[in-house]
């Protein structure tokens, strides 16, 4: 009787794994930065903890979806409230209190943190129950400027960038918004 060996692994067999493995992979915490090996990208965070970051990110993502933008816009976006954090303890103590509250909540209801939370309507409908709080309304107020005032997203949105020094919008396309 032959010893079954198994094949060597081949790179489709490897990069087909690995596709699987990084689709579900979302943000990882490793120290002091949060990571997305599947998006290559990382954040390393100066005063709120990584945990914290991670789940402002999620946050983000659930209160202005686009399925089209990367994480890592969103963390752009919440990199604001870290840095707030760095100089004012009472900007770091809201988020730090917003994000305990919302995991208390998300572990109450669904036995995990709120970043770990696997469905996107279970996450907002956490959200709705913070969402007249004080530290709701200023990450929901942040992300408007946060995430939109990205250069490198405007194309996505349609959007061609100030046109003042261009003569104007009427001499630059007013009426050629094609994405309404």
């Amino acid at each position: 009787m032959t010893a079954k060996t198994t094949p060597p692994l081949g790179r489709r067999a490897f990069l087909a794994g690995t596709a699987s493995a990084a689709a579900t992979a979302v943000i990882l915490v490793s120290g002091g930065a949060i990571l997305s090996p599947a998006e290559a990208w990382g954040y390393e965070v100066k005063a709120l903890a990584p945990e914290t970051m991670r789940s402002l990110v999620r946050m983000a993502r659930d209160v202005y979806p686009h399925d089209r933008l990367a994480d890592r816009f969103y963390a752009i976006a919440m990199k604001a409230h870290d840095e707030a954090a760095a100089k004012d303890p009472a900007a770091r103590e809201l988020v730090e209190a917003g994000i305990a509250r919302l995991d208390e909540l998300a572990r109450a209801k669904h036995g995990v943190a709120y970043a770990e939370v696997g469905w996107e309507a279970d996450r907002v409908r956490l959200l709705r129950e913070i969402e007249e709080g004080a530290f709701f309304q200023k990450v929901r107020a942040g992300m408007v400027t946060g995430l939109y005032n990205q250069p490198e997203l405007w194309p996505l949105f349609g959007y061609e960038g100030e046109s003042a020094g261009y003569g104007g919008y009427l001499e630059r396309g007013f009426n050629d918004i094609e994405w309404l």
